[in-house]
């Protein structure tokens, strides 16, 4: 009998610490644990039938009003939208190249001329916005300097050019690139004034360190960025030499976009088809830059880039994050160029379209081949990624620029659905997974 007690001891002893063992490894190895406690990885916790499509955000639906919505424009729409500010959660710039036809999307029909079993729509998408507004260029210089020298029904004040078989208020308007709305999604503002200014604009901003809330606008093929004042009615300052590349302290090779340190110094992605980062002082005088031309895809030298299409400012580090596109990783550099480290994006292949950096310090940026919204930490380490391709409210199609207001509201403008879309936390959310607020601007100090 003793024998039999002491061998059901042993099993259970022994049980005993075959589960206490198992349960720690999967608690270090798996985190079962914690995510089980948090209740799972929704990204609020608990949520029943949930597919976080937009993540920790709900999108709000039909905001912002339409352009066809204004008197005598029922007839267009938005072109491809290139970026978003949100000054405050009452106040927020949109970035279009131009408008389209405000058409239907059409039912779908058997295309046999192009093979079999092939139709159109599919999946609902039947407009790609960026290639169908104007002037869509991209790829080389060359590709660029072709595209400005053969635009027919040109007209000469607005200085837009394009392939011959588009014409100019049949196909596409360049008209409305700036638009502000209302927290509601009205129009309160067009800066049509400045419609003949740009060839195609591709980031709105405001330094959270200018008192005077000027109004930044980089337009890449115009080989400059200018500067308004805060109502629209002055061009301040242009920076670069419009219509002519180069890279030197007065010249871009089509810039991207920009981002500031506290005392005012900036930082400008320099570019599509330049190979570096320019930097300059509060009053846009140059100061230096750092890059080299390298070999994509697969580039790996430090310093070496290729479409560099994203730059962001941690202004605790004084840290510069550089999205080196076309070679699939993002680099790190201090304030002055010096290499600090990078990490590689692993989607195969990757074409990031932005960099963001909040209060919180993390990076969000936008995979335009997984179409996802993703979020790193300053090591590179994958902390969050949500999002799906799509163009119904909430879905993702080319989200290039991006914005977060002083309610933590986001903003996501995107190119090939021609749109801008509004999203606010969904109650519950976990606050580590919303793109934090931006630093906090200086004119709140001087009005709250």
């Amino acid at each position: 009998m003793r024998k039999v007690v002491m061998t059901l001891l042993t099993f259970a002893l022994g049980a005993a610490f075959a589960v206490v063992f198992m349960n720690g490894r999967d608690g270090v190895e798996g985190q079962a644990q914690p995510a089980a406690a948090a209740g799972g990885f929704s990204a609020v916790a608990n949520a029943v039938g949930t597919q976080d499509v937009t993540g920790p955000y709900e999108v709000v639906k039909g905001w912002p009003k339409d352009i066809s919505t204004l008197p005598g424009n029922d007839k267009w729409t938005y072109g491809a939208g290139e970026s978003v500010f949100a000054e405050s959660p009452n106040r927020i710039y949109g970035l279009y190249r131009g408008e389209l036809p405000n058409i239907k999307p059409p039912k779908a029909v058997r295309l046999p001329q192009v093979g079999p079993s092939i139709s159109f729509p599919v999946a609902g998408f039947w407009r790609d916005a960026t290639v169908a507004s104007l002037p869509g260029t991209g790829g080389t210089d060359q590709d660029v300097r072709k595209w400005l020298t053969s635009w027919e029904g040109m007209d000469d004040e607005i200085g837009i050019k394009g392939p011959p078989y588009w014409k100019l208020g049949v196909d596409a308007k360049w008209e409305n690139c700036l638009v502000v709305y209302d927290g509601q999604g009205n129009i309160i503002e067009t800066w049509k004034q400045w419609d003949k200014l740009f060839r195609r604009p591709h980031s709105v901003y405001i330094s959270p360190y200018d008192m005077q809330k000027r109004v930044w606008v980089v337009d890449d093929n115009m080989q400059a960025i200018y500067v308004f004042t805060h109502d629209g009615k002055q061009l301040l300052q242009t920076i670069g030499t419009p219509e002519h590349e180069g890279a030197d302290a007065t010249h871009f090779n089509r810039p991207t976009y920009l981002d500031w340190l506290p005392d005012g110094t900036f930082f400008v992605s320099d570019g599509y088809t330049g190979t570096r980062v320019a930097k300059f002082d509060k009053n846009g005088k140059f100061v230096a830059q750092w890059g080299i031309k390298g070999m994509p895809p697969n580039e790996k030298r430090p310093g070496y880039m290729n479409n560099v299409h994203g730059v962001a400012v941690d202004p605790s580090n004084r840290h510069v994050f550089v999205n080196d596109r076309n070679n699939h990783r993002i680099q790190v550099f201090d304030e002055n160029g010096k290499y600090l480290n990078e990490w590689h994006i692993n989607a195969d292949p990757s074409s990031l379209h932005l960099l963001y950096i909040g209060q919180d310090h993390m990076v969000w940026t936008f995979d335009r081949s997984t179409n996802k919204m993703v979020q790193y930490d300053q090591q590179g380490h994958l902390k969050y990624a949500w999002g799906t391709m799509g163009a119904f409210p909430g879905g993702l199609w080319g989200v290039h620029g991006m914005s977060v207001d002083s309610d933590g509201n986001l903003y996501l403008a995107e190119v090939d659905s021609g749109r801008v879309q509004k999203f606010k936390p969904r109650p519950g959310a976990n606050p580590a997974y919303l793109v934090a607020k931006p630093v906090k601007p200086v004119w709140t100090n001087a009005t709250n």
